[in-house]
């Protein structure tokens, strides 16, 4: 079985965001999702950038998808779980933990960030 694998680094600015949504959208739908896992998919990966930016302080944000014959997986870099209470907007990143894991079929965290997975319902590409 073999899987496809798309890197994407951005510049840890909001502006870029959108560059990952559209990103997102044009993997999602090739691999037939339908319009509402779609838009499950980008708030989700939307979030976890989101995440990343306000967290890690780094230059960059990187994302990883890889699309599997059942399964699309994101991992997003430096996305943390833990949310320091001392955060300002604590309260609206906890709450964008919260939608994607309502959104994902999975969601993990590892000592990388975010693993989000969902799956392919028809298995069709």
């Amino acid at each position: 079985m073999s899987k496809d694998v798309v890197s994407l680094i951005i510049p840890s600015k909001p502006d870029y965001i959108s560059v990952v949504r559209l990103t997102t959208s044009a993997i999602a739908h090739k691999i037939g999702l339908n319009i509402d896992e779609i838009e499950d998919v980008k708030v989700s990966i939307a979030e976890a950038c989101i995440n990343a930016l306000n967290l890690n302080g780094k230059e960059e944000i990187s994302i990883e998808f890889e699309v599997e014959e059942d399964k699309l997986v994101i991992r997003v870099k430096n996305v943390k779980e833990n949310i320091p209470y001392e955060l300002s907007e604590g309260k609206e990143r906890e709450l964008g933990l919260l939608i994607i894991k309502s959104l994902m079929d999975e969601v993990k965290f590892n000592e990388y960030g975010i693993e989000m997975i969902k799956y392919i319902e028809d298995g069709s590409k």
